[in-house]
């Protein structure tokens, strides 16, 4: 999985720095490894393929003893268990709407606890990613949703995207941190009264 290194999080750092120069918006990003733990997964599917046992010694039309189907279930269960636990297995086994309800959840939230709701003018921006569910969302304020039409983010999310799945974080986040900015900068352009009211830092969860 693509990782960054202090380089890649100053460039980025410097880049929301340069954007928020020119506009009067305010531009957090966030990253997270996942957002969730998933926990309920490997028991889950680990206990369905577990119930399959009897079914499996059935259809193979010998007779076995219960003790010898008892306990090759609890074998199957914990070594399936075990084996689901490796998130690039674990990641497949999630349902795509539910790993992007957990993201979305936590892109939100992250909104909030960033104090993106509380800027002059309502002009808070969100570039959030999560990388175990290759999600990435811009959540922006009222101030600036009055006046950007949402499906105006559309394009710099899916160019975002690609970048992550390609392993391009770095470049990923430049790009879309430059696209916010000249979205900000068409409509919040800056003022003589432009105070830098949240870190410019990278963010990671």
């Amino acid at each position: 999985m693509a990782k960054l290194t202090d380089t890649d999080k100053k460039n980025i750092a410097n880049a929301i720095a340069k954007v928020e120069s020119s506009t009067s918006g305010e531009l957090i990003t966030v990253i997270a490894h996942d957002s969730d733990s998933y926990l309920y997964i490997p028991v889950l599917w680990a206990a369905l393929a577990a119930l399959l046992v009897p079914l499996i010694f059935w259809l193979s039309d010998q007779w076995y003893s219960l003790e010898v189907i008892y306990l090759t279930q609890f074998v199957v269960f914990l070594s399936l268990g075990f084996v689901f636990r490796w998130d690039p297995i674990k990641m497949k086994l999630i349902p795509k709407q539910v790993k992007y309800l957990r993201a979305g959840r936590v892109a939100r939230e992250q909104f909030f606890s960033q104090n993106l709701h509380q800027t002059t003018g309502r002009t808070g921006v969100l570039i959030f990613v999560s990388l175990a569910e290759h999600y990435v969302e811009i959540i922006a304020d009222k101030g600036i949703n009055d006046v950007v039409p949402e499906d105006a983010w559309e394009q710099a999310v899916s160019d975002f995207l690609e970048k992550v799945k390609a392993g391009q974080l770095a470049e990923g986040f430049l790009a879309v941190v430059k696209d916010c900015g000249e979205l900000l900068k068409e409509h919040f352009p800056d003022d003589k009264d432009n105070k830098n009211e949240l870190p410019n830092h990278f963010i990671e969860i």
